[in-house]
């Protein structure tokens, strides 16, 4: 009975994953988040056909499924990280993929560091989970998109426990304890992957252009009057921008560390209400997003005053909110194309910059 139930979730689990699949290749959803969905996809379906019990062990295909299927946390991470609009560094996602391969082969072909190439894939495999977790949960309340905000509790849970599962029987596989291939134990693998394939259809191929947006859109902003012409605010979205605006032009957004919840709590309205202002009106994702349109307009002012040309780039950072200087530059670089100091040499040398960003188009 449990090989019966077992087949009959892992055909439908590849028969969800083949669909879905089509869906992404067919959508026009951005390759920056389609290519990931379509590796975790392949991924997964690939792990259900590598544990199966009807797959012959030591075949010449065993080992090119086992690093499609190991590569199933990286395109877990990387769609993640992307969904939620954090693109990680090109260096970091280099050297995950060199790491992994690497111990890939070792696991596959040199028979005296099976272990090592085990170690190794779990390692990173462990850090990208922990990694997704911090961003998609304690990172959930920069998100201003409510459905994405779903999306950031249950898809680190999913990655998280995909990556458990596959350590448990990667494991297991090692020390050689039990046979991985049990009927219970591939019952469980199929049923886990089935519930990432359900997440996906569900969640992710709803009629929701705000969670996966499409190709030709760019990320709007405030400040682009053709995308946002004017204002169709009701009364009380009225009196809310209105105060929203003057906390802004008072310098609300210099605060270090400020939250949604925090700036909620400063106009005394409820934080979804703010959220839903921000998010539906003034057209930003993030909050961080946000806040940085006033930080980085007022950057500007700093480094081409000469009031102010003395003043180092990490003082300017600091007294706008950051706490360090990294994310002060790559918010800058973002909005402006330019480094700080970049932009302040150019400046200075009369040479022509990019406009600045004006904090009145905000409000």
């Amino acid at each position: 009975m449990i090989e019966q139930w077992d087949y009959l979730i892992r055909l439908i689990s590849i028969g969800s994953g083949l669909t879905l699949i089509a869906m992404v290749v067919a959508s026009e959803v951005r390759l920056s988040v389609r290519v990931p969905l379509i590796g975790m996809l392949v991924g997964s379906i690939s792990y259900v056909l590598n544990s199966s019990l009807l797959t012959p062990s030591n075949s010449l295909l065993e080992p090119w499924l086992i690093f499609v299927s190991l590569s199933t946390p990286f395109w877990i991470w990387l769609f993640g990280r992307r969904l939620f609009e954090r693109e990680p560094e090109r260096r970091i996602m280099l050297s995950v993929i060199t790491v992994m391969v690497f111990g890939w082969f070792l696991r596959s072909f040199v028979p005296f560091a099976v272990s090592g190439g085990f170690i190794i894939i779990q390692l990173v495999s462990l850090a990208l989970v922990v990694d997704l977790v911090r961003v998609g949960v304690f990172e959930r309340d920069d998100d201003l998109v409510e459905d994405r905000r779903v999306v950031r509790l249950w898809l680190p849970l999913l990655a998280a426990l995909q990556a458990g599962q596959i350590l448990s029987v990667e494991m297991l596989e090692l020390i050689s304890v039990v046979d991985v291939k049990r009927p219970a134990l591939s019952l469980l693998n199929s049923i886990v992957i089935l519930m990432l394939m359900l997440f996906a259809s569900l969640s992710l191929f709803r009629t929701n252009r705000e969670l996966l947006p499409r190709r030709d859109e760019q990320q709007s902003t405030a400040g682009d009057d053709d995308l946002i012409p004017e204002l169709d605010l009701s009364p009380s979205e009225k009196v809310l921008h209105d105060k929203l605006a003057a906390a802004m032009s008072e310098g609300a957004y210099n605060a270090p560390g400020l939250t949604i919840a925090a700036l909620a709590d400063q106009l005394d309205t409820p934080p979804h209400r703010l959220r839903a202002l921000i998010n539906s009106r003034l057209g930003h994702r993030n909050f961080s997003a946000f806040l940085n349109r006033y930080r980085i307009a007022e950057a500007q002012r700093m480094l081409s005053s000469g009031e102010h040309v003395d003043l180092p780039v990490l003082t300017i950072a600091m007294d706008l909110g950051y706490n360090s200087l990294p994310p002060f530059n790559r918010a800058f670089r973002e909005l402006t194309g330019s480094s700080p100091s970049e932009f302040r040499k150019r400046a200075f040398a009369g040479n022509p910059v990019r406009p600045e960003i004006s904090k009145s188009d905000q409000n």
